[in-house]
């Protein structure tokens, strides 16, 4: 007989199914500048890349992610996606937003919708129902935010995906999708 997980206790840890191509980079710990120059490295050589598309790629890439570690990402992922000689990855971000008795889904969703309203490139806001939890979607042209709320309403994780160079379409939403689908948390 399998018993379902408790679902108001906080839990301590997630699962988070990701392909194996996807360069993984943990925000925690203080090398992740060095895995993130080894990752644009890598995606350089032997392309041909010139050094001003590596290095715009390396401060883009570090400005995301110093930027993330302020507001409590966790880890990083990213994909490459080799078009016209870039090498701008696709990318995940997971953040941990705390909140104990922050608000609910669908009040984020009216928050996050309200926030929308009057931007040119508006993003499409709602609230499903993930394996995880309750979520706020908010998909944009490039990118796909969901906001995960925790059991023990303790606050949300983030997933926050973006695809610069071919947008959230197709097999890419696909994947998207069933990463955020795979989330588990760990009690």
């Amino acid at each position: 007989m399998t018993t379902k997980p408790d679902l108001t206790a906080p839990p301590r840890d997630y699962r988070l199914l990701v392909p194996r191509d996807w360069f993984r980079i943990d925000l925690t710990q203080d090398r992740w500048r060095a895995q993130l120059k080894t990752f644009v490295d890598h995606q350089a050589e032997g392309k041909n890349v010139p050094a001003e598309v590596k290095q715009e790629t390396w401060a883009t890439l570090r400005n995301t992610a110093e930027a993330a570690v302020r507001t409590g990402a966790l880890e990083f992922f990213l994909r490459p996606e080799l078009e016209g000689g870039g090498i701008l990855p696709a990318s995940l971000l997971v953040s941990l937003v705390p909140g104990r008795g922050g608000p609910a889904p669908r009040d984020l969703e009216n928050v996050l919708g309200a926030q929308q309203r009057g931007n040119a490139s508006a993003a499409d806001v709602s609230t499903v129902a993930l394996p995880a939890g309750e979520t706020v979607r908010v998909l944009g042209p490039t990118t796909l935010d969901l906001y995960v709320q925790m059991p023990g309403g303790v606050g949300y994780l983030v997933l926050a995906f973006a695809v610069p160079l071919n947008g959230v379409t197709g097999p890419m939403a696909g994947l998207c999708d069933a990463i955020a689908e795979s989330l588990r948390w760990i009690t």
